[in-house]
């Protein structure tokens, strides 16, 4: 009798198991995200220039001034999305871009062409920008911010929920995707 009641609960536990390992099987593939990437193939959108490197940008307002050149000073505007969480936003510094330059330099962000303070995506961006450009970047991970981390390099997020926002997705190993969106205004280079 006990051998009888040991041979049902092994063969029990066999057929469970078995079954379990055909459930397994059946999720591996997902028809609903068959052929989706979610983030992890490169985007391309059709309005935008694509440079070598892979930044995509459109000039929402060509600058009428010179254009920056490396180790001159910069002092930009600027508001920062994460295009693949939603559009979340994780910096909103002033007005509308395309506004009049009211304030102190000390209120905008700035930074020297050249000096690698900045991800090579806003680098890249400012080089190609005329003075009071307006311009939409969209920045794939690789141009970003290095190693996931918005304290390495400028620019960063000056609110507490921006930090958040920003960090969430940068630090998500997830199926979150970490392309991010700038609109940059270029309002002001200083000569060295």
């Amino acid at each position: 009798m006990l051998l009888s009641s040991i041979g049902i609960v092994a063969g029990t536990l066999c057929n469970s198991s078995g079954s379990g390992i055909t459930l397994a099987a059946e999720f591996t593939d997902m028809p609903a995200l068959r052929g989706k990437d979610y983030g992890k193939t490169k985007m391309r959108y059709p309005d935008y220039t694509e440079t070598e490197s892979g930044l995509q940008y459109k000039d929402l307002r060509p600058g009428n001034g010179p254009k920056p050149k490396t180790g001159e000073t910069v002092v930009v505007d600027w508001d920062g999305y994460t295009i693949g969480y939603y559009g979340r936003i994780f910096e909103a510094r002033n007005k509308t871009k395309g506004g009049s330059f009211e304030g102190d330099d000390k209120d905008f962000f700035k930074f020297k062409v050249g000096s690698n303070e900045v991800i090579p995506a806003f680098e890249e961006a400012i080089s190609g920008m005329a003075l009071g450009g307006v311009r939409r970047i969209i920045v794939p991970p690789e141009l970003g911010y290095p190693e996931n981390d918005y304290n390495k390099s400028g620019p960063r997020p000056t609110t507490f929920s921006g930090q958040r926002a920003l960090d969430f997705v940068l630090r998500n190993q997830g199926l979150i995707d970490k392309t991010l969106l700038f609109d940059i205004e270029l309002l002001k280079i200083i000569p060295n």
